[in-house]
């Protein structure tokens, strides 16, 4: 059974009270368990964990070498800017997914950068907590 390491970042505990019109009513927690239902019927094994710091995100993608066989990331913020978290990816050499719940290419202008997404194997953008399931896809 693939294990899958799913991580969310900034401001995505959040879900489901911050800004409802960009990001959808569905709770963190909800978003968590539809995470592990689907995780189930795909026979995947996933833990989900969530930070505000990025140096923690850092620690999840590094402590998953050689302990999962992919990682699904929402760095929310981080994506336009941490090369540190990109680096973090480059080096575990672990199939990584990024995933965006809005469309962050038609927002303001600075979400158009993902620094990350060159060392993703695909970025989902846009599809709202589905592109999760989408993701979890690439590892059946």
């Amino acid at each position: 059974m693939k294990k899958v390491l799913v991580i969310n970042g900034p401001s995505l505990n959040l879900l489901g009270i911050r800004e409802v019109d960009i990001y959808g009513q569905t709770t963190y927690k909800d978003l968590v368990k539809l995470i592990n239902k689907e995780a189930k019927v795909l026979n995947l094994k996933t833990k989900c964990v969530q930070s505000n710091y990025e140096g923690k995100i850092i620690d999840y993608i590094q402590k998953a070498y050689s302990k999962f066989d992919g990682i699904i990331i929402n760095p929310g913020a981080y994506s336009h800017y941490s090369y540190a978290i990109r680096d973090a990816i480059a080096s575990v050499n672990i199939k990584t997914i990024e995933v965006h719940i809005s469309d962050v290419l038609n927002r303001e202008p600075f979400r158009a950068s993902l620094v990350i997404s060159d060392v993703c194997s695909k970025t989902i953008i846009g599809k709202g907590i589905n592109g999760y399931l989408e993701a979890l896809k690439e590892f059946e």
